[in-house]
Order: C-alpha cells, then sequence, then structure tokens
C-alpha cells in the first residue's frame, strides 16, 4: 500500500482557503443550492474560529484579517498565528497537517451534518403533539 506524504498548511490556512474557494463557488449559483455552499463555507471557518479564540486572539478579527489577506496576497498558507510569532504564514512556520486525515475530518464533518439533517426530516409535526 503507498502512504499518501502531502500535507497542507495548519494554522486554519487550509479550512480558509477552502471556506474561499466554496464561497467563490457560490457567487457563480442562481439556485437556492448557494445558501448550501454559503452555509459549508461559514462551517469550514469554525476550525481557525476555534484556533484564534483557545489562543487569546480576537476570533473574528484574526478570521477577517487572514481572509482578507489570502484572498489579496493570493496565498492559502496564511493561518491563525496560535503561537505569537508575528507571522501567519504557516508554511514558514513549518505547521504542517497530513492532507489524508484534513480529508477524512471534512468528509466525517459533513456525514454527521447529513446525518442530523436527515434526523430533521424525519421529524413531523405531529411527532411534538403530545
Amino acid at each position: 500500500m503507498a502512504e499518501d506524504s502531502r500535507v497542507v498548511y495548519g494554522g486554519g490556512a487550509a479550512e480558509i482557503s477552502c471556506s474561499l474557494a466554496v464561497s467563490r463557488a457560490a457567487d457563480k449559483l442562481s439556485s437556492l443550492e448557494q445558501y448550501s455552499f454559503r452555509g459549508f463555507a461559514d462551517a469550514l471557518e469554525a476550525v481557525p474560529l476555534a484556533l484564534a479564540e483557545n489562543s487569546g486572539l480576537s476570533p473574528i478579527e484574526s478570521l477577517s484579517e487572514i481572509k482578507a489577506r489570502q484572498a489579496s496576497e493570493n496565498n492559502p498558507n496564511l493561518g491563525i498565528d496560535c503561537m505569537g510569532r508575528g507571522s501567519n504564514d504557516m508554511k514558514a512556520m513549518n505547521v504542517i497537517e497530513s492532507l489524508h486525515s484534513k480529508k477524512q475530518q471534512i468528509a466525517l464533518a459533513t456525514q454527521l451534518v447529513k446525518m442530523i439533517l436527515k434526523i430533521d426530516d424525519v421529524r413531523s409535526p405531529a411527532d411534538s403533539i403530545e
């Protein structure tokens, strides 16, 4: 079995980059599907928000700054500087995660949401009357 040695940059950089890409895709849709895309993009931002908050940073301010910089500088390596080193470049700081585990995390989170939505669909107004 061949191992996949590819990596993505940590610090929420991958999630922010994916969120920006999903938001751009949503902008191209005119159907109701665009709301699902936007919801998915927002959900991806939970990781960098949590990293910033757990590091004592202002979560919304930190995320907004990094998102704007990723977009304007076209640099997907920018993430949350949890260590306070003064750099948001995760590549320069050697903050990496395996691509395989990142793909698994996103797939499992997506499956969980689909299961929750399926459960919500099964419920009916008659179920809540007692």
